[in-house]
């Protein structure tokens, strides 16, 4: 079929050029919900979401009944863009498309936001029959999948679909892992560094011991441990009485990921429980206060399941070539599988994403939108 490809770049640079960051996804709800119903589509019904995840706007479902008698299909993007993200101002070369260089693109998902609104301007202008199907656009999926996360599975009525969200093109995402997040706290005595040096317990120390017990990086080829964020002390002279560390552990396999969860919380608690109060003279003991939260659960599809057979069917009948791949990073595929929705990941050609650098080419945006069609008829 073919692509209304300066169309689909219109919309492309419009999304793009519309401020995103996430809990202040409203103006992008409204330009979708504009451009949609312009061609066609009923009003979305918007959830309740943002109680919960603090955005201006909730979750967006639009539905298109459909006239093919085939199993519906949800389609799935997020609307927010992590920072700087303000601002966009889009450069196109020939058919690549980058920002001025002083934010991100914002292809990050609005790649696929844009291949959705196109897909459904050819349908209803060539009047093609099409299976039931769903769009789901999500909020807050860059600080940590909130929209996704508040979202009530039985709001979509397919239990089959996918989310436009990777890098690259013609990789179909069949497998990512769960994660835990971590905040830890280790409270040592606050006291005077030049005067009184031995009332006090130095917190970033016993913190420095046993990150140095814990495991880090990548741990095997399943398995990831970071701590990213470091906090504490008041000023040099100070004995820092408080640190707070943020951190995560990733692994593909649920048992691994809790046993590496308890490997960092066993190196805080064996440094804290190990103290020793050298002089006799600190004014107190340290503690530990170690959270764990279930950030996303693992995702994990096989060949042989719907929504696999379905766009490699889609993909065999347009002549296109894809790859299945197992990826290291979590989306809303994560905790739409984790509801009992079956989600891949199909990508969007962006790339660099999270960068000044972040790009797409008008060519994967079309040829993602010729996948879509084909899913879609």
């Amino acid at each position: 079929m073919n692509i209304n490809t300066e169309r689909l770049a219109l919309t492309f640079t419009r999304l793009c050029e519309t401020d995103s960051p996430s809990r202040s996804e409203g103006r992008m709800a409204a330009l979708v919900t504009e451009m949609l119903c312009g061609i066609g589509a009923d009003e979305p019904y918007e959830d309740d979401s943002a109680l919960k995840t603090g955005s201006d706007c909730g979750n967006l479902f639009f539905r298109f009944p459909g006239e093919l008698e085939r199993e519906p299909l949800f389609f799935n993007c997020h609307l927010d863009t992590v920072q700087p993200g303000t601002g966009v101002k889009v450069v196109r070369k020939n058919d690549i498309f980058t920002s001025l260089g002083n934010t991100i693109l914002g292809s990050d998902d609005k790649s696929g936001i844009a291949a959705l609104i196109e897909a459904l301007q050819i349908i209803r202008e060539q009047n093609l029959p099409h299976i039931p199907m769903e769009y789901v656009f999500t909020t807050c999926e860059e600080i940590g999948l909130l929209g996704a996360k508040a979202l009530d599975p039985g709001d979509i009525m397919a239990q089959t679909g996918y989310s436009l969200d990777s890098t690259g093109f013609g990789r179909v995402i069949i497998g990512a892992p769960a994660a835990n997040r971590l905040r830890i706290t280790v409270n040592g005595v606050a006291a005077h560094a030049g005067l009184h040096p031995e009332w006090g317990i130095n917190a970033i120390t016993l913190a420095a011991e046993a990150l140095a017990k814990s495991p880090l990086g990548r741990i095997d080829a399943e398995s990831t441990v970071n701590f990213g964020t470091i906090q504490g002390g008041a000023a040099s002279n100070i004995v820092p009485e408080k640190v707070t560390i943020a951190g995560e552990v990733r692994s593909h396999s649920t048992e691994k990921l809790q046993h590496l969860t308890s490997e960092v919380k066993q190196a805080f608690v064996q440094v804290i429980g190990q103290w020793q109060d050298a002089t006799g003279e600190a004014r107190g003991v340290p503690g530990l206060d170690f959270q764990v939260e279930e950030d996303f659960p693992v995702m994990r599809l096989n060949n042989d399941d719907a929504v696999i057979q379905t766009v490699d069917q889609a993909a065999r009948a347009i002549g296109m070539d894809l790859r299945y791949e197992v990826a290291g990073g979590g989306s809303d595929a994560n905790i739409l599988n984790g509801r009992g929705l079956q989600t891949a990941i199909i990508a969007t050609g962006m790339t660099h994403v999270h960068s000044t650098d972040e790009e797409v080419s008008l060519q994967d945006m079309a040829d993602l939108t010729r996948l879509l069609l084909a899913l879609m008829t």
